[in-house]
């Protein structure tokens, strides 16, 4: 069971809280990525809650809004202990998984996807967990994206 408790729901690209899409919106113009929330297939928003454990497990909070295009995958996160950030990758250089089919779900159990490659701006592959709920909204983003990741590779 994951230490997480997550919705995630679908939402337009301006239904994100308005922090995101302003730290959005200067990701795409810093790195002149284009036109990336009028393409969006699908964006879903995730609001998780870390579930206390133990004497010393303090709470803490983490949304997430992520978009995926024909070509882009973008991922803005915040929370009670880290600044807005902003992440991007072109689908061509990425891979996607389900984290549930990956090595470490069996270690830390969670529900979500696990990106691996190179982002943008970054010389190096890098990897990132974007966390999901079980319901439906995330199951169809998941499909899209995972879709969306295979037809950009064709």
């Amino acid at each position: 069971m994951s230490d997480w408790k997550r919705v995630t729901k679908e939402v337009p690209f301006d239904g994100l809280p308005s922090e995101m899409v302003t730290a959005v919106k200067e990701h795409i113009e810093q790195y002149n990525l284009g036109s990336i929330p009028s393409d969006a297939l699908l964006c879903v928003q995730t609001d998780s809650e870390k579930i206390k454990k133990g004497l010393f497990g303090g709470a803490e909070t983490v949304r997430m809004g992520v978009l995926v295009t024909p070509r882009w995958l973008l991922w803005v996160f915040n929370g009670t202990k880290i600044q807005t950030t902003v992440l991007s990758a072109q689908l061509i250089h990425v891979t996607i998984r389900d984290y549930a089919q990956t090595q470490f779900a069996k270690m830390l159990p969670d529900a979500g996807i696990e990106v691996s490659g190179i982002f943008t701006g970054a010389s190096e592959s890098a990897s990132a967990f974007i966390g999901l709920d079980e319901g439906m909204a995330a199951q169809r983003f998941k499909e899209v994206m995972i879709q969306a990741a295979a037809d950009a590779k064709k």
